[in-house]
């Protein structure tokens, strides 16, 4: 059981803002047809319009992987039962941190845009994932991410 909302931004030295007062994570979700579930973003969000993972806000006191799972299943309908975890990857600036968990998905299900923060859900191939605007820092993230997998 996670404990307080970590639903505010974090605000660096620089005057960046991140989303998450006890840091985030995103589910990476692999299909067996070797996709990647990518998430458009909403205009009005952080990066709206780019392509990203799902996920958001850790609960204080939640484990990385399950605030992913939470999250996609929140947001995407990721159905937590149909996930194997393979590994994670942390993005630690000190004052926030952005886990993104990697797991395959044990059948391939239909995502379904389930708030206002989604404009679309897609399965992507991943050799077109490098391809599409993608957020920023998933952008960044996404050459060590693909490597791995």
């Amino acid at each position: 059981m996670s404990g307080t909302s970590g639903d505010a931004w974090v605000e660096g030295p620089g005057g960046e803002r991140y989303w998450g007062r006890f840091g985030a994570a995103g589910l990476l979700v692999l299909s067996p047809r070797t996709e990647v579930l990518l998430q458009h973003r909403a205009e009005w969000s952080h990066f709206g319009g780019t392509w990203g993972l799902p996920g958001g806000a850790r609960h204080e006191g939640e484990s990385a992987v399950d605030a992913a799972v939470r999250e996609a299943g929140e947001e995407a309908g990721v159905p937590a039962e149909s996930l194997s975890v393979r590994f994670t990857s942390v993005l630690d600036l000190g004052y926030w941190s952005y886990t993104t968990v990697v797991a395959d998905a044990l059948v391939r299900f239909d995502p379904v845009v389930s708030d206002p923060e989604s404009i679309e859900l897609r399965w992507v191939p991943v050799d077109e994932v490098g391809r599409m605007p993608l957020h920023p820092r998933f952008g960044e993230s996404w050459p060590g991410l693909s490597a791995r997998l």
